[in-house]
């Protein structure tokens, strides 16, 4: 859980979110058991009032620039104002199947 950590610490520093949660979600794709490949993080933060979502996006990879560039291939990315968030019920979407690599539909077959 290294990367989720750094993903955790990174995002925080540099956000001060009012909620953040990150989820190793590594485990919904075709990659060896205990990876760090794919995560879904949801981010609440006051710096993200005003924002459009493609800011808010760069925003964050630009803060994991690093993690991006090596161990972590995908990135779900939810974010909110603190409004935003409460008029969601404080809730995410959740993530879609994996559809990719050998779990596509006909491939391999």
């Amino acid at each position: 859980m290294q990367v989720q950590q750094t993903i955790e610490q990174k995002l925080t520093q540099a956000l001060a979110p009012s909620h953040l949660q990150v989820v190793n979600e590594s485990h919904m794709h075709s990659v060896p058991p205990n990876s760090e490949t794919h995560f879904k993080v949801v981010a609440v933060a006051e710096q993200f009032e005003g924002m459009r979502k493609v800011a808010r996006h760069q925003a964050v990879y630009g803060v994991l620039k690093d993690e991006l560039a090596g161990p972590v291939h995908a990135l779900a990315l939810h974010t909110y104002s603190p409004q935003e968030w409460q008029e969601r019920a404080e809730q995410s979407p959740d993530s879609p199947d994996c559809l990719g690599g050998s779990k596509r539909e006909g491939k391999g077959q």
